[in-house]
């Protein structure tokens, strides 16, 4: 498995998650109760970033129409999401935050 340095573990936390591309694929990291998440970061029901929605119990509500997607499954809690999300691998080596393009099962 190929790993991306994408930032630093200061560059997130719990309320405020880090926009990333890599390789053309935009992607959000979120950090839930010290562990971190990278999911795809566009609402596929309408292009909105999902790093700039709200952040509440583990979810992420899209800002435009209010879609919610579970944060460590990518899956479509309610509203117009259209499908769950892709998630990728992550994890962390010192202080930097690395992800895989691999989707995660």
């Amino acid at each position: 498995m190929a790993w991306i340095k994408v930032c630093q573990v200061s560059d997130i936390d719990e309320y405020m998650p880090k926009a990333v591309d890599v390789a053309e694929t935009k992607i959000g990291i979120f950090q839930l109760n010290n562990k971190y998440f990278a999911i795809e970061n566009v609402c596929p029901h309408a292009y909105a970033l999902l790093t700039e929605g709200f952040v509440e119990d583990g979810t992420v509500e899209c800002p435009l129409h209010e879609a919610i997607f579970d944060i460590e499954t990518g899956n479509l809690e309610s509203g117009p999401g259209c499908r769950n999300l892709c998630t990728y691998p992550v994890k962390i080596e010192g202080e930097s935050v690395l992800i895989s393009l691999e989707k995660s099962e």
